[in-house]
């Protein structure tokens, strides 16, 4: 039976207050309700803020390149797809740099599940604005306010073949624990995209917002009903944020077991070491 000492490493240095405590926390206790050990996780992340979560939490975990987390996670499952994989990642990381590898990991259905931190700006670097951010928002890079209109991420993962996407809120732990462990029993490519106030350069999506503007979706709600989740999703444009599972696919095949190749995990099949074939081939 694992605690949550087993899964805590070095003490964070996020700003107090921030939102990325109270995910931290909630990652940790989700572990452990499940029954798993550091030793059975892999955890792939991001850069940014959320990405130095690398430190404080213990597991096999590694930190992958801005935006590449997703790769890295999907290399952790076909190397060993009996072992539950999550990538950590922020919002700028995850549909900014990472947008491409987002997409084509949707479309796949590979078996990982995707925590994303949505504070709207890149906090590590001081608060340039993410694709999260409203238009016309300040930051020092853009001064003037930003021109693009923010990306809806839960719309976006939906029309390009994720099975299930999840949102909550950094200020209610039991129901992020409990979404998160919800992502972690489904088969297939899961988000779970997590409204988070950057308390420090942030200052419009604060907790007081937040919970002002979020909802949980009510017992009556049907996530498998795909145009229903679309118009779900499309409430961000009227500041409404519902919390809960908004879509979730029925069981089908997911990318690591449609490859023939990997009946066998690729971490215990047989090394291969013998190149004399390959070397006369180009000889």
């Amino acid at each position: 039976m694992s605690t949550l000492q087993d899964f805590t490493g070095y003490k964070p240095t996020w700003c107090p207050g921030c939102g990325n405590w109270g995910i931290g926390m909630a990652l940790k206790m989700a572990f452990v309700e499940m029954g798993m050990m550091p030793s059975s996780v892999m955890i792939s992340f991001g850069i940014g803020c959320s990405g130095n979560m690398n430190d404080f939490i213990n597991a096999y975990a590694m930190h992958g390149l801005h935006g590449r987390a997703i790769a890295t996670a999907v290399g952790m499952k076909l190397a060993n797809h009996k072992m539950p994989v999550c990538a950590v990642v922020g919002d700028g990381d995850c549909y900014g740099e990472g947008g491409n590898h987002f997409l084509h990991a949707c479309r796949g259905n590979h078996d990982i599940k995707v925590i994303i931190h949505d504070n709207r700006v890149y906090g590590l670097t001081t608060g340039q604005v993410s694709p999260m951010a409203e238009k016309g928002q300040k930051s020092k890079s853009t001064p003037s306010g930003i021109i693009e209109t923010p990306v809806d991420p839960l719309a976006l993962a939906i029309t390009q073949g994720a099975t299930f996407v999840a949102q909550t809120f950094a200020g209610d732990t039991k129901h992020m624990v409990e979404t998160l462990k919800k992502a972690f029993v489904h088969t297939g490519f899961a988000i779970v995209n997590v409204l988070q106030p950057c308390v420090t350069f942030e200052k419009k999506n604060t907790y007081a917002y937040y919970m002002q503007h979020v909802y949980k979706l009510d017992a009556a709600y049907d996530p498998t009903n795909k145009m229903q989740a679309l118009a779900k999703a499309f409430e961000i444009h009227e500041e409404k944020y519902p919390l809960g599972v908004i879509y979730q696919a029925p069981r089908k095949a997911y990318h690591e077991e449609a490859v023939a190749d990997i009946t066998t995990p690729l971490i215990s099949q047989t090394r291969f070491q013998d190149f004399n074939n390959l070397v006369e081939e180009f000889i």
